[in-house]
Parts: C-alpha cells; sequence; structure tokens
C-alpha cells in the first residue's frame, strides 16, 4: 500500500462506503479485509415490492457492493468500476438482516473477477453474482468519504 496500511486502507473504504449518498436509504453496514467484503442491511417495508417481500434491487445493490468492495480492497490507489454483474435470486425474503460476502476469485493487471452471496437471517442463500471490475483513472483519494 502506498500512503496508508492495509487495514487504514479498509476503514477508509467502508468511510467512502458510508458516505455515498444512496447508503442514506438502505442504510447498510460494511466490513472489509483483503480481498473480502461483507455487507449487512436490516430488511424492512420500504425495500419491499409490491407483493410484499425484498425487490431484486436490494439483493443487487448488496451483492454488486460487497463484490466491488472486496475488488477495491486489493486496488489501494485508484477507484474500481463494475464493468459487468450478474445476478441470480434464489429465494424470497421479506424481513430481518440480510448479509453478503463478496471474495475476489481472480485478478490480473487489468481486472478483478469477484464472486458474492447474499443470505437471510437464517443464513439461507437468497441470491448470487458475479461480476467484473476494472480500475478507473480516478484516485481513491479524490472521492469524498475516502479518509
Amino acid at each position: 500500500m502506498s500512503q496508508k496500511s492495509a487495514q487504514d486502507h479498509y476503514l477508509a473504504l467502508a468511510s467512502m462506503y458510508k458516505a455515498a449518498p444512496i447508503n442514506a436509504f438502505y442504510l447498510p453496514e460494511m466490513v472489509v479485509s483483503e480481498g473480502e467484503a461483507v455487507i449487512e442491511i436490516e430488511a424492512c417495508e420500504k425495500h419491499f415490492h409490491s407483493a410484499g417481500a425484498v425487490h431484486g434491487s436490494v439483493y443487487f445493490k448488496m451483492l454488486d457492493d460487497a463484490a466491488f468492495f472486496a475488488a477495491n480492497s486489493l486496488e489501494p490507489e485508484f477507484f474500481v468500476l463494475t464493468t459487468s454483474f450478474t445476478t441470480y435470486l434464489t429465494r424470497p425474503a421479506s424481513s430481518g438482516k440480510l448479509k453478503s460476502v463478496g471474495k475476489v476469485v481472480n485478478s490480473n493487471k487489468s481486472q478483478f473477477i469477484a464472486e458474492s452471496v447474499v443470505y437471510d437471517e437464517k443464513g439461507r442463500e437468497i441470491g448470487r453474482g458475479n461480476g467484473i471490475f476494472m480500475r478507473s483513472k480516478m484516485a481513491l483519494a479524490d472521492v469524498p468519504g475516502y479518509s
């Protein structure tokens, strides 16, 4: 790591995540470690579709964010970008704490490949996804909240 230790980088990524305006709606909590990110969101009625279960956008957000931050944990200087992401919704959920775990499964000079799984409060898989992420030209130091 250039200016920050690995642990400081992980904490700065979590701070950046919390600062994102979209997260005022979802109220997620995140922990980042080397090649991994864990996100939790308490499912509530504001996350529901018309039939009373959690909307797929919540699944996607949790899956993409966990995979994204797992990837960015391995990139200390630049913000990464999601270039593609595939989502599978495997079970409905309507209450409790949802937890997604993202892990980098491959990386090279130009991209990261990460997978993620989201679980309901009983530990059952409710969705999974995988994505490709690439380094952008934006320095993390220039991203609001990365401190």
